[in-house]
C-alpha cells in the first residue's frame, strides 16, 4: 500500500545501525536501486511513434510517491552518524547531573561511536538516478563495470566449460578463442546461459555433452530467435538462398579481417535466412574502407538476386535500412564524405531525430549518402558478377543443407574456386 516502501527503507537502514553497533561494521546492498530512486524531476521515456528507428520523442513521467521515497532514502544516508535513542538519552541525564556537581567532578560523556557502515547501490540505469543521491555524503563514489573484454570473455569461458559437459573439441585453444570471439557484448551471466542452452540442443539430440554445432545454435537462439518450423515454396527457398549466398559472397571477398560463422536459410523469427559474421579480432575503431566493405556486404542478397532473377524482392529491406544507417554516420558524424560539418553538433530539439534523421532531413547531406550507396551497388554489382560460380555454389549447397557453419562455408568457396582455376586452365 501507499508508504510501504518508505517503512520499508526506514526498517532496512534500522537493521543496518543495529547491526554495526552489534558487529562492529555492516554492509548494505541494495540491488536495481533506481526502482527506489529514481530522479524526482521525472522518468524520461523514449517513444518512437514520430521517426521510426532513427528518432522519437521524449516523455516525462513521474512514478506516484517516488519524490517521498528518494526524501526518505536521503534522510536515512544522512543519519547515520546521529546518535541512538539510548545514547541521546544518557547525555541528557549527564548534563542534567552535571549542571548540580562542580566543574572537577562533572561526568564525562562517550565520545560519539562512529556507524562503520558501507552502503552500496546496483543499477544498469545509472543517468536515471536523482542527483541528490551521487552528492558528497551521500552516494560518494560512481564504480562503472563495462562488459567483459575479449581476454575477459576468454577466462569467463574457461571458467564455466569446467563445469559444463562438453566434447574434446571445445577444449582446444583455437576453439575457446573463437568463442571469446564471437560473444562480443555478452556479459558473464549470458555466457554461463549460452552454454546452458548449448547443453539444451545437445539433448535435443540425445547427446550428453555440447559440441561447436550446439553453440552456434544456441547463439543463433538467443540473438535470433528459433527455428520456425516454416515451409518455403520452391522459389522463396531458391530465392532466400540466393540473397544469403550473395551476403557471403560479398562478406568473402572484400570483409578483410571478418570470419564468416553462420549462413543460413531456416526462418527464425522476422528472419528469413541469416549471414552471421564477426570479427576475427576485438576491433573498437572502423576505417572507412571498412565500412564501405560493411555497406557493400549489406547489398550483397540485393545485389545477388537482381543478377540472377532480374529483380529484387521485399527481402532486402533490412540491408538498406542497415546501409543506409552506415551512410549516414560516414556522411554526419565521421567526416568521410567530403565534409567535416558534424550533425552530432546539432542540440537535440523538442523531437530527438538522431544522426540518421538528421542526415536525411538535410538535402546535401542526403544527395551525399545516396552516392555512397549507389558507388557501394555498383561496386557490388561487379563484384558478383565476376564471382557467379562462387554465389551458385553457395546456393546449391544450401539447398542441400539449409545451413552451414564456419568452416563448411569456407569450404564451398574454396572448391568453387579451385573449379574456376582448373576450367581456366
Amino acid at each position: 500500500y501507499y508508504g510501504q516502501t518508505n517503512r520499508k527503507i526506514r526498517s532496512f537502514f534500522r537493521k543496518l545501525r543495529t547491526i554495526a553497533r552489534r558487529e562492529g561494521g555492516a554492509i548494505g546492498f541494495i540491488e536495481e536501486i533506481d526502482a527506489i530512486a529514481a530522479s524526482r524531476s521525472g522518468v524520461r521515456s523514449r517513444s518512437t511513434e514520430i521517426s521510426g528507428d532513427s528518432g522519437g520523442v521524449e516523455r516525462s513521467t513521474m512514478s506516484e510517491g517516488i519524490s517521498g521515497v528518494v526524501n526518505e532514502l536521503l534522510v536515512q544516508m544522512q543519519s547515520f552518524d546521529e546518535p541512538t535513542i539510548g545514547s541521546r538519552m544518557r547525555g541528557a541525564v549527564i548534563d542534567l547531573v552535571n549542571r548540580m556537581l562542580p566543574e572537577m567532578k562533572q561526568f564525562k560523556k562517550r565520545p560519539p561511536v562512529s556507524s562503520n557502515i558501507l552502503v552500496i547501490g546496483a543499477t544498469n540505469r545509472a543517468a536515471d538516478l536523482d542527483p541528490a543521491l551521487l552528492r558528497p555524503g551521500r552516494f560518494d563514489r560512481s564504480i562503472s563495470f563495462d562488459l567483459p573484454s575479449r581476454s575477459g570473455r576468454r577466462e569467463i569461458i574457461d571458467y564455466y566449460l569446467q563445469r559444463k559437459a562438453h566434447v574434446p573439441e571445445l577444449d582446444r585453444e583455437d576453439r575457446r578463442d573463437q568463442l571469446a570471439a564471437i560473444t562480443l557484448g555478452y556479459s558473464p551471466v549470458m555466457i554461463e546461459h549460452l552454454f546452458d542452452e548449448a547443453l539444451v540442443w545437445a539433448l535435443r539430440s540425445n547427446r550428453e555433452s555440447m559440441d561447436w554445432t550446439d553453440v552456434h545454435q544456441a547463439k543463433m537462439t538467443e540473438e535470433i530467435g528459433l527455428k520456425q518450423p516454416v515451409e518455403y515454396t520452391d522459389e522463396d527457398r531458391r530465392t532466400i538462398a540466393t540473397h544469403e549466398s550473395g551476403h557471403a559472397v560479398v562478406a568473402y571477398l572484400v570483409g578483410v579481417g571478418r570470419k564468416l560463422e553462420v549462413l543460413s536459410i531456416v526462418k527464425r523469427k522476422d528472419a528469413l535466412g541469416l549471414l552471421a559474421h564477426s570479427d576475427t579480432e576485438e576491433r573498437f575503431t572502423r576505417t572507412r574502407t571498412e565500412l564501405i566493405a560493411a555497406i557493400q556486404i549489406s547489398f550483397g542478397g540485393m545485389t545477388a538476386e537482381e543478377l540472377f532473377f532480374g529483380e529484387a524482392g521485399t527481402g532486402p529491406g533490412g540491408d538498406l535500412a542497415s546501409a543506409t544507417k552506415i551512410a549516414a554516420q560516414m556522411v554526419g558524424s565521421f567526416g568521410m564524405a567530403g565534409t567535416l560539418v558534424s550533425f552530432d553538433a546539432i542540440e537535440p530539439g523538442p523531437v530527438s531525430m538522431g544522426i540518421v534523421g538528421k542526415v536525411l532531413g538535410n538535402d546535401d547531406a542526403r544527395r551525399a549518402v545516396e552516392r555512397i550507396l549507389d558507388r557501394a551497388k555498383g561496386d557490388v554489382r561487379g563484384l558478383l558478377d565476376a564471382n557467379r560460380d562462387l554465389v551458385e555454389a553457395l546456393r546449391d549447397e544450401l539447398l542441400r543443407f539449409d545451413e552451414l557453419v564456419g568452416d563448411e562455408i569456407l569450404s564451398v568457396l574454396h572448391k568453387a574456386e579451385a573449379a574456376r582455376e582448373r576450367a581456366n586452365k
